[in-house]
């Protein structure tokens, strides 16, 4: 009841913020579960990365969408790790015509087993997955660049 309370005293965003969250952090899992080949042409330029300078008019919607990626993720009904994590992020930055870089790197743990990690970055800013990255090493990215960014459809 708390949680709740909690979540009706947010703001009209955030609430929806949580709920596309939510819906994308689903449709990345479902992407998970398909061979990395037929997902990895979604994801962008294979062995790019987008700029990383800033942008100031974005700063505040990177945070929003970043906190509401860990909320909704602890309230999935399926696993949302790191990489379901990354790709939920790169959609949500996707529709807002934001460019970001999915990093995929892996590591070796100290009894010798091989373990992965994957995180987004948009301009200087990390959006999932930062905890811990500066142990891996980098074996893939992919970058979305957005080219048209305000330009009208049509």
């Amino acid at each position: 009841m708390i949680k709740l309370g909690i979540f009706l005293k947010l703001t009209w965003k955030m609430k929806m913020l949580l709920f596309e969250s939510y819906y994308y952090l689903g449709y990345a899992r479902i992407l998970k579960s398909l061979p990395f080949v037929r997902v990895a042409p979604s994801l962008g330029e294979q062995m790019e990365e987008t700029s990383v300078f800033p942008s100031l008019t974005d700063r505040q919607q990177l945070r929003d969408i970043s906190q509401a990626i860990h909320i909704a993720s602890s309230y999935t009904l399926w696993e949302s790790q790191c990489l379901v994590k990354a790709i939920a992020a790169m959609r949500m930055l996707e529709r807002r015509k934001i460019e970001s870089t999915l990093y995929l790197g892996t590591a070796k743990e100290k009894s010798g087993q091989l373990i992965a990690h994957a995180w987004l970055r948009s301009g200087p800013y990390y959006i999932t997955g930062s905890e811990g990255m500066e142990r891996f090493t980098v074996v893939s990215k992919f970058a979305k660049n957005i080219c048209c960014k305000g330009a009208s459809d049509g």
